[in-house]
């Protein structure tokens, strides 16, 4: 039986994504990010997909050893590092990189017993003010690890790009002079540029780029869709309508009547909801794409359903195809209407939505 609601997940168009970050950093490594489930997109299908990377890049050790255990053998770097000893061990017994961000993980290495050094990346805090040394702490926590045998010798040096989303924004360039001032003089690879940082800072380059939403085909920047800087949309998430009903100008639709017919108005309803991870506080109007037309979302987004006017497209009938977004319909422009980023409509779609993979090449 077909199911109601699926995301396809094209792995052409992640191919073609991390060729597009290669044609914008030419000469850099590119280390991908597959944390959160690769954005929602299947941590084991990205990764396979997106075998051509150098490195692979995770938020937690337990995402690694994920690949690891599917026999993913690329190197992989656990971007919050280790937490305690234990994943110290585990990170150097699978041969795992670590993001080193603070005294305590210093600290940390320097009492555990290891049969072998453990490669490191640095991170500098150079103004997102998260994670990461200071730039005046630098100095101190690389002579430390120096003089600990348990750290493999030049760790890399990176930080993070607060406000690379907004090319009018200043802060980038200040961030990017305090990365430089941070690392004179010290050896070791270095890495700054994430998505927005590769397409829009190519000044951020250095020898590792870092690339993130980009690769799941969404634009990096504040305006604007993927289309726009080359990129192909990886996901489509879709329904179909299950019914069409007819009601009176001044009726109430769903939940609460929060939305009324403004005219005689034909109803569609679609097999997707807040279940399936399709954001609840849409609000009426949000587009949503049906026999390649868009048509309004009207009323509350239920767990299961949701409706739309089709009084402009009497051509729709039950059974008929919906995208939510996808190749038809941009991501970004539904996280605009909801008031979110892309990144949360992937990383929010549930279990319970049956996943297709296609290979258009």
């Amino acid at each position: 039986m077909q199911p109601a609601t699926t995301a396809t997940i094209d792995l052409a168009a992640l191919r073609h994504n991390l060729a597009r970050v290669r044609a914008a950093a030419p000469g850099c490594r590119v280390a991908t990010a597959l944390k959160a489930n690769a954005y929602g997109h299947g941590l084991l299908r990205a990764a396979r997909a997106l075998d051509n990377a150098d490195a692979f890049a995770v938020a937690r050790c337990d995402e690694a050893l994920a690949l690891r255990e599917a026999g993913i053998g690329k190197p992989i770097v656990v971007l919050e590092g280790f937490l305690q000893p234990e994943e110290i061990e585990r990170c150097v017994q699978h041969q795992l990189q670590a993001t080193i961000h603070h005294e305590s993980q210093v600290r940390m290495l320097e009492l555990v017993k290891l049969d072998r050094p453990i490669n490191l990346w640095l991170k500098i805090d150079t103004g997102m003010h998260r994670l990461g040394f200071s730039p005046q702490q630098v100095p101190s926590a690389l002579a430390r690890l120096a003089a600990c045998p348990n750290a493999a010798p030049n760790p890399r040096l990176m930080s993070h790009l607060a406000k690379a989303d907004d090319r009018d924004d200043p802060y980038t360039h200040y961030q990017l002079d305090t990365f430089k001032a941070a690392i004179q003089g010290k050896g070791g690879e270095r890495s700054l540029a994430n998505s927005g940082g590769i397409l829009g800072w190519p000044e951020t380059h250095f020898d590792w780029v870092r690339p993130g939403i980009m690769l799941y085909g969404c634009s990096p920047f504040n305006q604007g869709v993927g289309a726009d800087v080359g990129l192909r949309p990886v996901m489509t998430l879709a329904s179909r309508l299950i019914a069409i009903n007819h009601y009176a100008a001044g009726e109430a639709i769903g939940y609460s009547g929060v939305w009324r017919c403004p005219r005689d108005s034909r109803i569609g309803v679609v097999a997707i909801g807040y279940g399936d991870g399709y954001p609840r506080h849409a609000p009426s109007g949000t587009p949503v794409w049906v026999n390649g037309q868009r048509v309004p979302l009207v009323g509350r987004v239920s767990m299961d359903l949701i409706t739309v006017d089709l009084s402009d497209l009497p051509a729709a009938q039950v059974g008929d195809p919906v995208v939510l977004w996808g190749r038809d319909l941009p991501a970004e422009e539904i996280a605009a209407k909801v008031g979110t980023i892309t990144y949360e409509l992937f990383c929010k779609v549930t279990p319970r939505v049956v996943v297709v993979e296609t290979d258009e090449g």
